[in-house]
């Protein structure tokens, strides 16, 4: 499915960035990753081939692998027996997933100093307004990972959020398991990604109730969910080598883009390689070519 095209399929219910959902039944959903890319929270122009397939296979395996951590919402991958009459080419990057209540908090956890945490800590000392240690090189692992959740905006920009915020919008044993669940799955992931070369800096999870219970919901351990790095080349104080959507980040800000929209036309080589870390991540961390 390209960037902005309307989904072929019916009975839509919601168009996220780069995911369109569907009504199934009382208690289904169909999840379709589309190939659209967002960057800065604006959605791009231009489509990046193969990866609406690579974030919906990436997030079915872990959520297989860390199901022993939290319940999901991954009931199958539309194409694994789902009886669904769908297009292959949509069958291999949807999800048919459970209904749930969803939370409207992102749930940054940040292993490593990156990004905007970066910026921020040049600025001020601080990272979502915790005091950090001085002499922090861009890069620096954390002693600990940090919680740092934001809101979920549907359109715009997510805004950072206090720990008191989130106890204030859902309460305190909610805010507890929320944070505690994000940072035990981060820390599962980062040293099962260790083993494959690959470092998790920092990751973004979202969480809803099914049946009562915290489920993680939407994507997991995605390259547009997360920063993933080469431990090859990994050394603080620079921009590390990375297989997400990193690239795209550098190339939109080397045009001078002031992060609204509208965005501009990516050039065919940002495609290209954008396309082949996506690949390179999903091939590293499961040990699997892309279902066709």
């Amino acid at each position: 499915m390209d960037a902005m095209s309307e989904s072929p399929l019916p009975n839509i219910v919601y168009r996220g960035k780069v995911r369109d959902t569907h009504d199934l039944d009382n208690d289904r959903f169909l999840m379709v990753a589309t190939d659209r890319i967002s960057a800065f929270d604006v959605v791009l122009p231009t489509p990046i081939p193969d990866k609406g397939a690579v974030l919906s296979q990436m997030s079915a395996y872990w959520f297989e692998l860390t199901k022993h951590i939290v319940p999901n919402h991954l009931v199958s991958m539309a194409g694994s027996g789902a009886d669904l009459d769908i297009p292959a080419y949509i069958a291999r990057q949807a999800m048919v997933v459970r209904k749930a209540e969803r939370i409207d908090v992102e749930c940054v956890v940040r292993g490593y100093i990156t990004g905007s945490a970066w910026s921020e800590y040049k600025r001020t000392g601080k990272v979502s307004g915790m005091n950090m240690p001085e002499g922090l090189f861009e890069g620096d692992k954390f002693p600990a990972p940090l919680f740092t959740p934001t809101t979920k905006a549907d359109a715009g920009h997510d805004e950072n959020m206090t720990y008191k915020q989130v106890e204030d919008m859902v309460g305190r044993d909610v805010a507890k398991q929320l944070a505690n669940t994000t940072v035990e799955v981060y820390n599962f992931a980062h040293d099962f990604a260790l083993k494959k070369n690959i470092i998790i800096a920092d990751t973004k999870m979202e969480f809803g109730f099914i049946d009562g219970e915290l489920s993680l919901i939407d994507e997991l351990l995605t390259p547009d969910s997360s920063r993933f790095w080469d431990t090859d080349g990994y050394k603080p104080g620079k921009s590390q080598p990375n297989f997400d959507k990193q690239f795209v980040r550098d190339w939109l800000n080397e045009q001078g883009w002031d992060h609204e929209p509208p965005a501009p036309e990516l050039p065919g080589k940002v495609v290209r390689v954008t396309r082949e870390r996506y690949q390179e991540a999903h091939k590293r961390l499961t040990g699997r070519d892309l279902t066709l």
